[in-house]
């Protein structure tokens, strides 16, 4: 059964209650994007885990409420280098910012214990759910085979994780880990035993002594199984994905070091060996395997999974002794807790209670597993055919063909868009282009809309809604009847892909100007489309986002302008003013694209509606009618010479525009959140049609070469050309592969910790682009800089790009920024 995060909290013991006054100072003014003005805090208590207290934080003003974590170490007299928050708060913030481990983004350390007592930190509060019962009641066994799986995959990812790339390669000695740690929980058990020794004391003293003459020899080792450990990798220390069978969040981190990877390996493994919850009648009498559920792998499967993800060697040679290391850590750690339960300072509840008990049976359980002849078998199990990436229908593979292979499902789409492509688009395209050169340049070409609803009765519809994004609009579809509760084939939805998957597809659509829209994926509307699904309300949503995903209007995005450098949004000057039920809004934009579309209905506007607010609070979004009175489009700004009629980009003022109260966006001060979620996934669009761009690019350029004669032989056969296609080439599959990575990490981890790779997709991508289509204008001669190809027209927009998308010195300062925050952890 899943417990949601939430169900773990209980009211704050009255022995371990905080200054909450002191606390709400503190967080204040140290947590970034703390609610305010005025801020009321309201403290509830975890009341899983043994260690380090954990408190849950709600801090509300008049205009929103947010959640967060504060673990602190605990009072009064602990042991020595035990409960150390401030390793907690380094190793977390490392994995936070810099590689793929999931874990909670952390605010702020405190090390003042004066604050609340004891030195604290605070992270994010993740909406997951936690497995207590590592046999899944409840759960079918199909997914707790996938659950298993999915914590095997998160431990291999943070046993990769390279601690001199992130910082942390002083966060521990990597060799004789297990020699020290033997040596270090014995000083520990003893210390917990001073003043009265358990029924297992003699055993365990001699279980130590076993431990010590038998370390393995890869323990003094530095290199390959040597690492991040984890120290206490459970399931239940694991949050999991409210919907999805994925990890969200490593928790735990007090026990973390570097070392022998494989004690985390056989610590996580004690499921299989003893069942040790601490209660009141807990024994053991003799080697017997916990009750395996139905579905949970067998141990040799689980292990050959984590084997196989990690590229670890299979461990039965020295599985004996790491298995009876763990017992005795475990023994250890029991003896701890009920040491500090008798103290009055447990974190656990009623359950510290019985902690001496449940070390006394590892102890037991360690020299019976000792005894046995055999533990492992000498080779693994075939790791099973998995899909470790994601559980979702269609998603990409990765077992044994390479990182980036498109399943099936996408593999169809594909090819059904390249034939739609080359029957449909690429045969219209000089007639598209004479339309928009001519004087009736801002109409919509009859065929485009028959082109529209043949993508939509092809499954071609609407096909960059991410996963999450789908089951949205599906309740509002539902609910208004658009289409059949548990309907299958609902055309406004797309495939339900995720952004990697989008991306073979999108990259297609990019090898021509007039393609996104015609699948109803083109800018700006995708990306409004997204912030209506993230962020709107339900009349918001009934009112425009409906039409737009039935392709009936288009939309616009007002945020540059002229006066202003608005590539620095904190620079915007556009006023919205509360005036009772309405907002009047007074300002200039321009580069406002689609707005010049006769189609274009709405636009998202970003303007301040507090000048006097923090910086990043004084921005908001909100919904304009194109026809409301007040909204003037100037004129259309011109690209190089080009237009994109019909679409267009327009200079527009806003003179006295009066909205209802009820078109802000999510509120007041969010207009920068808003940005932050709908320019990631919006800006990764544009790098995949300019791969695209660039992929028809080459293949122009080689028709070209290859039917091109100049000095008495082909063009192709010239060696400098042959050089400089070699190197497009190159250039233009490094970029896709950075493109997919960006997209795959901002499935995974969201835009802000895919910030890094998104920013160097964008600087790539264009510049990629620009070079082979520079290159095929060359080879293509005069033609090339002419209107006769679309080489000149794929130039012009990948050039604006490097501006449009964000100027590639704000992506690079993003990218050398996280370089110098690694340096300095």
């Amino acid at each position: 059964m899943a417990t949601l995060i939430s169900e773990l909290l209980r009211p704050v013991d009255p022995a371990q209650a905080l200054d909450e006054a002191a606390l709400l100072r503190y967080a204040a003014t140290h947590v970034q994007g703390f609610p305010a003005p005025s801020p009321a805090l309201a403290l509830t208590q975890f009341g899983h885990g043994q260690s380090n207290p954990t408190y849950c934080i709600q801090a509300s003003s008049a205009t929103e409420t947010r959640l967060y974590v504060l673990r602190k170490k605990p009072a009064g007299t602990i042991l020595q280098s035990a409960h150390a928050v401030e390793r907690e708060f380094k190793v977390l913030k490392a994995l936070g910012v810099y590689t793929d481990v999931p874990v909670p983004k952390v605010f702020c350390l405190c090390t003042d214990a004066s604050v609340i007592g004891t030195p604290f930190y605070i992270m994010e509060y993740l909406e997951g759910v936690l497995y207590l019962d590592s046999n899944l009641p409840g759960i079918t066994p199909a997914r707790r085979k996938s659950i298993y799986f999915a914590a095997a995959k998160t431990l291999a990812d943070v046993h990769k994780v390279d601690v001199s790339a992130v910082g942390l390669q002083k966060y521990g000695k990597r060799d004789n880990y297990c020699k020290r740690q033997v040596e270090r929980w014995e000083r520990q058990y003893l210390q917990s035993t001073g003043e009265g020794k358990p029924a297992r004391y003699q055993k365990m003293l001699d279980l130590i002594r076993w431990l010590k003459e038998n370390v393995p020899k890869e323990d003094s080792s530095t290199g390959l199984g040597t690492g991040l450990v984890h120290g206490d990798y459970r399931i239940d220390n694991l949050v999991f994905h409210p919907t999805e069978d994925r990890v969200i969040g490593v928790l735990d981190w007090e026990l973390s070091t570097l070392g022998n990877q494989m004690s985390d390996v056989a610590y996580n493994c004690m499921t299989y060996i003893i069942d040790s919850t601490p209660t009141e009648n807990i024994s053991y009498g003799g080697l017997k395997r916990p009750v395996i559920a139905d579905g949970i792998p067998q141990l040799e499967e689980y292990l050959s999974v984590y084997c196989s993800m990690s590229a670890r060697p299979w461990p039965a040679a020295n599985w004996k002794f790491y298995i009876a290391f763990s017992l005795f850590r475990g023994a250890s750690i029991y003896a701890g807790v009920y040491h500090r339960w008798t103290m009055g300072n447990a974190s656990g509840g009623e359950r510290a209670k019985f902690a001496g008990k449940a070390g006394n049976a590892m102890v037991d359980c360690a020299w019976d597993y000792i005894n046995r002849e055999n533990v492992l078998p000498e080779r693994p199990a075939t790791a099973p055919r998995q899909e470790f990436h994601s559980e979702q229908e269609g998603s990409t593979s990765t077992d044994g063909q390479g990182r980036f292979v498109p399943s099936e499902k996408v593999m169809l789409l594909r090819e059904k868009i390249i034939k739609f492509m080359k029957d449909h688009i690429y045969p219209k395209e000089d007639e598209l282009y004479k339309l928009a050169q001519s004087t009736s340049r801002w109409t919509i070409h009859p065929e485009e809309e028959n082109l529209k609803a043949l993508a939509k009765q092809q499954g071609l519809w609407n096909l960059f809604i991410p996963l999450d994004s789908a089951a949205r609009a599906r309740e509002l579809l539902v609910e208004d009847r658009y289409i059949s509760p548990g309907s299958s084939d609902d055309l406004l939805l797309g495939a339900g892909l995720t952004n990697l998957e989008y991306g073979y597809l999108c990259e297609i659509m990019g090898r021509s100007v007039w393609a996104p829209q015609i699948f109803n994926c083109g800018a700006p509307d995708t990306g409004n489309m997204e912030v209506l699904l993230r962020y709107g309300t339900k009349e918001q949503q009934k009112q425009w986002l409906v039409p737009l995903l039935e392709g009936k209007i288009r939309s616009g995005f007002a945020m540059t302008e002229p006066q202003v450098a608005s590539s620095d949004a904190t620079n915007i000057e556009c006023a919205i003013s509360r005036q009772g039920d309405f907002y009047v809004i007074n300002g200039k934009k321009w580069w406002t694209s689609g707005a010049m579309d006769p189609r274009c209905k709405i636009l998202i506007l970003m303007g301040k509606t507090d000048f006097s607010a923090p910086k990043h609070k004084q921005q908001s979004m909100i919904l304009v009618d194109i026809n409301t009175p007040g909204v003037q489009i100037r004129r259309p700004l011109l690209v190089f010479g080009f237009d994109d009629a019909p679409h267009g980009h327009a200079e527009i003022t806003f003179d006295n525009v009066r909205v209802p109260a009820t078109n802000i966006l999510l509120g007041e001060g969010r207009g920068f959140e808003i940005a932050q979620g709908r320019l990631g996934p919006g800006r990764l669009h544009h790098c995949m049609r300019l791969v695209g761009a660039a992929e028809r690019g080459m293949n122009m350029m080689v028709e070209r070469a290859l039917s091109r004669t100049v000095f008495g032989k082909r063009i192709a056969q010239h060696g400098s050309f042959q050089s400089d296609l070699a190197k497009c080439r190159i250039e233009l599959e490094q970029t896709r592969l950075l493109v997919l990575e960006a997209a795959d990490q901002l499935d995974r981890h969201g835009n802000k910790k895919a910030r890094g790779i998104l920013a160097m997709a964008k600087v790539a991508a264009p510049n990629m682009a620009l070079k082979v289509l520079d290159m095929a204008m060359q080879v293509h001669g005069a033609a090339g800089v002419s209107s006769d190809t679309v080489l000149s027209h794929l130039w012009a927009t990948a050039r604006t790009l490097r501006i449009a998308d964000g100027p590639d010195e704000v992506h690079l300062g993003t990218i050398a920024k996280l370089e110098l925050q690694r340096a300095r952890l």
